[in-house]
């Protein structure tokens, strides 16, 4: 547990939708909340801040489902603390799961899991503009891991395939490549990492180098394809991350393959 003595300080948590929360002062360790809760805790320094608090949290929420732990204790804030508190306290919270922002002073930092790379900017920003730039935002939101279970469902497991010892693409390679790009269409902009991978055989820097053509080749096909190609990049891995043993030639075909990562 930290704990502050010269700034006021304010924590909020749920579990299925947005949170917000701060360190604490002289608050006691908030319980885990239940599903759909909001705990709020941390310490502020008088009870006309704490119920204004817990009225924006109760309007936003429900009454019902607004945990109270915050404390009043010898903490100071910054100029109009209170009222920049109130504008951070927006229905744009509900949309984040397993959430918290906290509140330190003027410091700000926001964590938790958004549907997408839009609405992840979108509530960054939205939080960034309420404040005066006193205030430091740190944007700890990430895209749920959803859209990455999009891409891997599609690809399931199977095996982009390239003619041997090239960087051109199989027929198969090309029908599952298409389906790559109906998933990525719904991922609205996000961006993607296309990283090549091949078995142990052969020289190491030939094999990154086919490796990172082979990625080329994937990222220029999607863009040809309606994927716009500022959203995509291409590294190769050459035959440093394997996911198969290289001593089968079961192994090896496992491991000449494309992997598809949402960049974080």
């Amino acid at each position: 547990m930290r704990f502050f003595t010269q700034r006021a300080l304010l924590a909020f948590f749920v579990m299925c939708h947005a949170g917000i929360a701060a360190a604490q002062n002289t608050a006691p360790a908030p319980a885990a909340p239940q599903p759909g809760q909001v705990t709020a805790s941390g310490t502020v320094p008088d009870e006309a801040t704490k119920a204004a608090v817990l009225a924006k949290l109760r309007e936003v929420y429900g009454a019902d489902r607004v945990v109270d732990q915050i404390a009043i204790g010898p903490v100071a804030m910054p100029a109009n603390w209170n009222g920049y508190v109130q504008k951070l306290i927006t229905p744009d919270l509900r949309q984040i799961s397993r959430g918290q922002l906290k509140i330190d002073g003027s410091n700000v930092s926001l964590r938790g899991e958004v549907a997408n790379e839009a609405q992840r900017q979108r509530i960054a920003s939205n939080v960034a503009t309420s404040l005066n730039p006193t205030y430091t935002v740190n944007n700890g939101l990430r895209v749920s891991a959803a859209e990455q279970a999009l891409l891997d469902n599609t690809l399931a497991n199977r095996t982009v395939e390239f003619e041997s010892g090239k960087a051109t693409l199989t027929p198969t390679g090309r029908a599952i490549l298409d389906e790559m790009v109906a998933a990525m269409q719904k991922l609205k902009g996000r961006r993607i990492e296309i990283i090549g991978h091949t078995d142990s055989a052969g020289l190491r820097a030939s094999n990154v180098s086919l490796s990172q053509a082979r990625a080329a080749t994937v990222k220029s096909y999607l863009a040809a394809h309606g994927i716009a190609e500022e959203n995509l990049a291409a590294s190769g891995q050459g035959p440093d991350r394997p996911i198969a043993s290289n001593d089968t030639a079961e192994g090896r075909a496992r491991n000449r393959r494309i992997e598809f990562r949402l960049a974080q």
